[in-house]
């Protein structure tokens, strides 16, 4: 495991944004590739839009560099993961999983979790899936392109 540390993305902080906006390019073109698919909606997404998004965000850093991150909305008590992202040279080293244990653990007083994913992005549906994620069904969100839907229930 690593020794970083994570917090909440200030989006007053454009510099850091804009490094938050290249980290998650960089990810998504990696799933797009792994799943075959390009038109992965944060791909298509312009710096300002993004910037706009209003999703809550918490960054990995391992010393000063952003190594990863997740984003969610709240609304009553169900929190949606909209984003999860980790810079491609930081695979497999658990920054993934470390930004959900405290993404739950920052929102343990909500009740539902809901997150997709596209159904043949392997690592991510496993990550959800080891960490209590229940596969709900799966959605054609595009011509011969599915996402699987997970929820998880905490109360």
């Amino acid at each position: 495991m690593n020794e970083g540390f994570i917090t909440i993305i200030d989006f007053q902080d454009t510099e850091l944004v804009r490094s938050l906006y290249e980290l998650q390019r960089a990810s998504y073109l990696i799933e797009a590739k792994l799943i075959d698919f390009y038109e992965i909606p944060p791909l298509k997404e312009t710096f300002e839009e993004f910037q706009a998004c209003g999703e809550q965000f918490r960054g990995y850093f391992l010393g000063n560099q952003l190594a990863g991150a997740v984003s969610c909305t709240v609304e009553e008590k169900t929190v949606t993961i909209c984003r999860m992202v980790v810079h491609p040279d930081h695979f497999k080293k658990g920054i993934a999983q470390q930004l959900l244990n405290t993404m739950e653990s920052d929102m343990g007083h909500m009740s539902l979790f809901n997150v997709a994913t596209g159904k043949d992005n392997v690592p991510a549906k496993n990550l959800y899936l080891k960490n209590g994620y229940k596969h709900e069904r799966d959605v054609e969100v595009a011509p011969d392109f599915y996402i699987s839907l997970f929820q998880k229930a905490v109360r």
